[in-house]
């Protein structure tokens, strides 16, 4: 007997890719069981498979920075400077990160890259381990959202967040609608998304001096003077990050979808003051902001 739930959840991460660095993404999850019924003639409770799989599916990679543990990019070491943290160093084609979180912040998975394939074998030996003996199988569906436009990748970290959002290398894959006039306008659209393609967005409010700064020896000798810093405190413990400025964007702002909705429209009215915009930025799949001006 087979159960399945589509749409289960949608996990929002970013990655580390040798390639693209580091990257903001958005995998919807569908959930397919099999196994024999139970004392209740179900395989498993519908409200079990919504609220503990879907738990167990955050608790290992959500709001996370996956790290790629066989690949020769990535290294990872107990923090010297904050009990619980973890420091990691990662080199991709576009430059160096480094940065210092909680070990919470960080889903060390044993492959060489991060794709779909592998998040799924990883997920899938997670949720099995923690399911009644009559499910005898486990199928997961990861997908993105089908987005028929422009989109971006972005990864961010939001200090006042009390939940996971305030991990600083966490990120989305969101598309983005914005009207000019009232018509919408695929132009601007399409510049916004080449403008934060796999970006990093930090807020100017975070900005950190170097001598200030908690991440590695490697990182401290590594640094450049392209690398752009920023560290906060939040209630899981302090995040710092050292980002190259070429994959970085630095908003006056908090890095909320609704803050970043209003500062596209600013940035837009700033070279059209006459013209009249909104603008509907998502965060990931099926939810957002919308500003006007």
């Amino acid at each position: 007997m087979q159960l399945f739930v589509n749409d289960l959840t949608v996990i929002d991460f970013s990655y580390c890719c040798a390639e693209r660095g580091i990257v903001g993404e958005s995998w919807i999850v569908d959930v397919l069981l099999e196994g024999s019924l139970n004392e209740m003639s179900m395989v498993l409770d519908f409200a079990v498979v919504k609220k503990q799989i879907k738990a167990i599916i955050d608790d290992a990679v959500d709001h996370k920075l996956l790290l790629p543990m066989q690949n020769d990019t990535v290294s990872v070491e107990v923090s010297s400077h904050r009990a619980g943290h973890e420091l990691v160093n990662f080199s991709a084609k576009q430059g160096s990160y480094y940065l210092q979180s909680p070990s919470c912040a960080f889903a060390k998975i044993d492959i060489k890259q991060i794709d779909i394939a592998a998040v799924k074998n990883y997920l899938t030996d997670i949720i099995l381990s923690h399911l009644p003996k009559n499910v005898q199988g486990l199928t997961l569906n990861l997908r993105p959202e089908n987005i028929e436009g422009a989109y971006y990748h972005y990864t961010h970290g939001l200090k006042l967040h009390d939940g996971n959002c305030q991990r600083i290398a966490h990120g989305h894959r969101s598309k983005i609608h914005i009207y000019k006039n009232g018509q919408r306008s695929a132009a601007l659209e399409a510049a916004w998304s080449s403008r934060w393609q796999d970006i990093y967005l930090a807020s100017e409010a975070d900005r950190m001096a170097s001598s200030e700064i908690e991440l590695s020896a490697t990182a401290m000798t590594n640094l450049t003077p392209d690398h752009q810093l920023f560290s906060y405190f939040a209630p899981q413990g302090r995040f710092d990050i050292a980002v190259p400025s070429n994959i970085l964007d630095v908003v006056d702002c908090d890095s909320t979808v609704e803050l970043l909705a209003d500062f596209i429209v600013r940035q837009l009215k700033q070279q059209a003051p006459n013209d009249e915009f909104k603008v509907v930025a998502f965060e990931g799949v099926a939810k957002g902001a919308i500003a006007n001006g």
